[in-house]
Formats: structure tokens, C-alpha cells, sequence
């Protein structure tokens, strides 16, 4: 599995420059952003292909120096907040395997990431400020109509990574 590290992101964590992704299939990558919510420091996690987005809010600098981990514990908490059957969360990565970390994944991606971005955003009132995980306010941007890199058309980002699980 690929994690693309926005620039942002790499100088939040003082990071020199990474390679760049080698998977093609973009179902087994993610780009990651450090945003800024609620004036904490919060990850935003975007699937490549789907467009699936997740926050992790307010991280404490443990939690960014071990990114890798923080990043596959709040998948995992948000693929079973999104009903995700365990099983296959697990198929998922088992197939995408060892955790890489590269530069983001292409313009088209980032610009998704971006329009991600401004949903969290705009969906500022389903944030959960006592809590790191946001079930609700995932929902409520997976549930948005969206375009993606990886598909043609809009469509909610939680149906596009359920077809990509498959």
C-alpha cells in the first residue's frame, strides 16, 4: 500500500523529499493531507481510486510520528463505521500490503484530495471535537456525489470503495 505524502504533510513531519509511488493500480493507494480543524492539527486520508475520505482528528505528535500506524488504525475504525464487513477490510490489506511512503500520487488525485478537502470543511458541523475518529462527518462527505480519478462520472465515494473492495 502507497501513502502519498502532500508537501504540506511532509513539512509537518519535517520529511525530506520520497520517492514516487510505483503501484499502478491505484486501488492500493492513498494520499494523505494535514488539515487543520477546529484550530488542530487533523490527517485527512483520500483513497486514490475511490475518493473515500476519512479525518483523523487533532493527532498528538506521537500519533504523527507513527503515521504508518495511526494512518491503518483509523481505516480500519472507519471501514467498520462505514459497515465494511471485518473480512474484507482485512482481504483489502492483505492485497495491498506493506505500508510505502511515496510523494502524492498524480495532479488528478490531488485535485480530488483538495475537493475532499473543502467538503470536510464545509461539513464542519458533523465534527466530533471530543473524539479523533469522525464517523459522522465521513459519512456525511462519503455520502456526497463526487467525481473521481479512478471512475467516470459522480457518485458517492462510499459506493465506488465498496465496488473497489470486491
Amino acid at each position: 500500500m502507497e501513502l502519498g505524502l502532500t508537501i504540506p504533510l511532509r513539512r509537518h513531519l519535517k520529511m525530506n523529499s520520497l520517492p514516487h509511488g510505483e503501484t499502478p493500480d491505484r486501488g492500493a493507494c492513498w494520499d494523505l493531507h494535514v488539515i487543520t480543524l477546529r484550530g488542530r492539527k487533523s490527517l485527512l486520508a483520500v483513497h486514490c481510486r475511490s475518493r473515500y475520505a476519512f479525518v483523523l482528528f487533532g493527532l498528538s505528535g506521537a500519533e504523527w510520528e507513527a503515521l504508518p500506524a495511526t494512518f491503518l488504525e483509523g481505516l480500519r475504525r472507519s471501514l467498520d463505521a462505514a459497515g465494511v464487513e471485518s473480512e474484507t477490510a482485512g482481504e483489502y490489506l492483505r492485497h495491498a500490503g506493506e505500508i510505502r511512503l511515496t510523494r502524492t500520487h498524480g495532479r488528478r488525485e490531488v485535485a480530488f484530495l483538495n475537493r475532499a478537502w473543502e467538503d470536510v470543511t464545509a461539513l464542519d458541523h458533523a465534527l466530533d471535537p471530543s473524539r479523533r475518529e469522525q464517523p459522522l462527518l465521513d459519512r456525511e462527505v462519503n455520502a456526497k456525489p463526487s467525481r473521481c480519478a479512478g471512475c467516470d462520472g459522480t457518485g458517492p465515494a462510499r459506493q465506488r470503495l465498496a465496488r473497489s473492495l470486491r
